[in-house]
């Protein structure tokens, strides 16, 4: 069983509120479109997005953490409070998603597509200490485009560990007033392999690109737009978007 947890942003802190539950729909439709049953949604909330889509797979935990104060003029600090916000509200996933006994998780943003491969793959593997992705895409939405990113994907998009939940690091006792440390295993997603090597409990690259990271979006915590571009000259890596890019993660 792997479950995928989906930390949402609070309606608050969105530009459009409309496009964070439009592109938080097709994520979770993208999740749902699995190729195998064993895996369940968790997806944690201060409001359930506005979408029509509904499946047995999904359950909704709805917190009532404070919002980050978008409006206080300070950069650094707000992008510190979404940290934290997302990272309590994906400890609050992992501890919900023990009701189902899961072998594997995988924290997933909530505007990310991933392969609908990964259950099956993780069902075939239930001891197996788990996998980075290492290649996957990143896709802006609209363009006939998409960029393949053939190694090093883990280090860019937040939407790349599946771990075997023993190793989550879930605190006995967790809480969810702390500051943006307390969290950071979750957040840092790009060192989750590093850490796990070093512990005696490597993460296997996953052998087929299993997600698309989704920029330009407008509501992108971390990604600028500039950072798109960078390497553009290396067109080899474009390519269009085919039928079966488009089947495979619900683009």
């Amino acid at each position: 069983m792997l479950v995928f947890v989906v930390p949402v942003q609070s309606k608050a802190t969105a530009k459009s509120w409309n496009r964070v539950s439009q592109l938080f729909e097709r994520c979770v439709q993208s999740v749902c479109q699995q190729s195998s049953p064993h895996f369940q949604v968790i997806v944690v909330c201060n409001e359930k997005p506005d979408t029509a889509f509904r499946h047995p797979k999904i359950s909704y935990v709805e917190v009532d953490f404070p919002v980050p104060d978008i409006n206080s003029g300070r950069p650094k600090e707000i992008l510190n409070e979404k940290r934290t916000d997302r990272g309590r509200k994906q400890l609050r996933g992992l501890v919900a998603a023990q009701e189902f006994n899961p072998t594997h998780t995988m924290l997933l943003d909530a505007d990310d597509l991933v392969s609908k491969r990964l259950a099956e793959f993780v069902h075939r593997h239930p001891k197996a200490n788990g996998w980075f992705v290492n290649k996957g895409y990143r896709y802006a939405p609209g363009s006939y485009w998409i960029y393949k990113k053939a190694n090093g994907f883990h280090t860019m998009c937040g939407s790349c560990n599946i771990i075997r939940n023993d190793l989550n690091k879930i605190p006995e006792n967790p809480e969810y007033d702390r500051g943006y440390g307390y969290y950071k295993f979750y957040l840092n997603h790009a060192r989750v392999a590093k850490v796990l090597a070093e512990e005696g409990t490597p993460l296997e690259p996953l052998p087929f690109l299993g997600a698309v990271y989704v920029v330009q979006t407008g509501e992108n915590t971390y990604f600028s737009s500039s950072r798109l571009y960078q390497g553009i000259g290396r067109y080899i890596n474009y390519r269009l978007v085919t039928p079966s890019i488009r089947e495979e993660f619900c683009l």
